[in-house]
Formats: structure tokens, C-alpha cells, sequence
């Protein structure tokens, strides 16, 4: 009814738009499929570091001249397993960087990626209950909507270590909680929740809010939450305007959309 033509997302995913419903409005749909990786895959592994060796927490001590150690042991990472889900841009980004780290690291993917000639590739069963530290990074589609859930978690090595800094709704986050109540995880490091579709990138510090599951979350000591900062540099934003820019100008000059979300 406004005349809208075109929908520009400055991000990769594209889980908040009907596609269906776009198309049946004419309305033509890009993304931006790739802004440096390797700022999401970074912020994945200083999550997964900050909630092993609980560097938020020695910062605190040590700031109010406090050097015990208690509450501070963690493991190496260095000969352990990582488990990457989804091999995609940042998916192999993360991939790089735990191989750095010397750990063994393991795939699960639909499509294997072929540059990824260290990283074995088994099913997902497999890679739940062979890893020390598992990452995703997969797309919220319905296939993976709580594709973490009491179920798969329960597959999981007691101990384990778990990074998200995909989509909330990959996790199911009441049985997160459960399996976190239940001492299956060392440590878990999240920078998307469920819940954070109200509130993300706002300041709710002065306000009360109605739902608790994100302070249940916050409240267990071996978690670690950030706001979506995944993809916060200046490099990835630069990045994002760029090809925002040219997903413009592509469709106003009629030529082909290399970033068109198709439904």
C-alpha cells in the first residue's frame, strides 16, 4: 500500500521476514550474506574463553583487590574437541581458529566445506557426543528451531562447553536451563537468546522485566551472555553498509541481485 519494492536487511539472516508474503506483495528482499566472519567467530571464542576461564569474574576480584583464585579454574582447550555446527563463513572462521588453538575440530554440515581440509565431518549425534566444545553457527530455519533441546543435550559430554552466537531459537532455552541445573555444562557462553527479540540493542537497566528467563540464565555462575554483539567492529559495519549500498543501487539500476533472498 506504500509503494514498498524493495527490502534491504543489513544482516545475513532473513528469519524475521515472510518471504511468501513478500513475494505475493512484489516486494524484492536482499541481505548481506557475509560481513567479515570472522568478527562473529571471534566474539564466539572470547565468549567460549571468557566463560572457561571466567575472566569476567577475575577482572571484578581483582578490581576490588581481591586475588584468590576460588571460583576461577578452568580447562585447556589446547588437544580437546571442538565441534563446529555449520561450516558456512563463520562456521569456518571458528573452525580456523580452534584448529589454531591446536584442537581436534569436527564438523557437522549438509554441505561439507571442501577449503576445510582439517575438520573431519560426522552427524550431528557424533559430534554432540565426541565434543569438548561445540559452536553453533547454522541459519534459524524450521529444520533447526531447538535443535539444542533436552534431547540432544542429553547427547552431549558431561563437562561440555557451548557457544551461541547464531539465533536464539536454535536453542530451547527452558531445557538449557535443565541441563545446566543438571551440571551438564562446563561453561556456556551465549550472545543470542530467545528472548531478546523486545529488548535487543536497547537500555532496559531502569526497567523491570516481565519475563525471567534471561536472569535465570544470567543468575547460574558458568554462564556468560552478551547483547548481540557478534558482529559489532568497525570492519563488519563497514562491510554491512557497503553491501546494503550495492544491493540498492542493483536493483535501482535493473541489474542482477547477488543477494536476493529467494522464497
Amino acid at each position: 500500500e506504500a509503494g514498498v519494492k524493495l527490502i534491504l536487511m543489513r544482516c545475513a539472516g532473513f528469519n524475521n521476514v515472510d518471504l511468501e508474503r513478500a513475494k505475493g506483495y512484489g516486494m524484492t528482499v536482499t541481505r548481506v550474506p557475509s560481513y567479515s566472519p570472522e568478527a562473529v567467530a571471534e566474539h564466539a571464542m572470547a565468549l567460549a574463553l571468557t566463560a572457561n576461564r571466567h575472566t569476567h569474574k577475575a577482572y571484578i576480584k581483582v578490581r576490588e583487590n581481591n586475588y584468590s583464585l576460588n571460583g576461577l579454574m578452568g580447562v585447556n582447550l589446547y588437544k580437546k574437541t571442538a565441534g563446529i555446527v555449520g561450516t558456512g563463513k563463520i562456521g569456518a572462521a571458528m573452525a580456523r581458529i580452534c584448529h589454531g588453538f591446536g584442537m581436534k575440530v569436527i564438523g557437522y554440515d549438509m554441505y561439507p566445506n571442501k577449503d576445510l581440509d582439517f575438520v573431519e565431518y560426522v552427524d550431528l549425534d557424533t559430534l554432540l557426543s565426541q565434543s569438548d566444545l561445540i559452536s553453533l553457527h547454522c541459519p534459524l530455519m524450521e529444520e533447526t528451531h531447538h535443535m539444542i533441546n533436552i534431547d540432544t543435550i542429553q547427547k552431549m559430554k558431561d563437562g561440555v562447553i557451548l557457544v551461541n552466537t547464531s539465533r536464539g531459537g536454535l536453542i530451547k532455552t527452558d531445557d538449557l536451563i535443565q541441563g545446566i541445573r543438571e551440571n551438564k555444562f562446563f561453561a556456556v557462553g551465549l550472545d543470542v537468546y530467545e528472548e531478546e527479540t523486545d529488548f535487543v540493542f536497547e537500555d532496559m537497566s531502569e526497567r523491570i522485566l516481565q519475563s525471567s528467563i534471561t536472569q535465570r540464565l544470567l543468575s547460574f555462575p558458568n554462564v556468560v551472555m552478551t547483547s548481540h554483539q557478534g558482529f559489532f567492529t568497525k570492519e563488519a559495519l563497514t562491510n554491512i553498509a557497503e553491501t546494503t549500498l550495492e544491493n540498492a543501487k542493483a536493483f535501482m539500476d535493473g541489474n542482477e541481485l547477488k543477494n536476493e533472498v529467494l522464497s
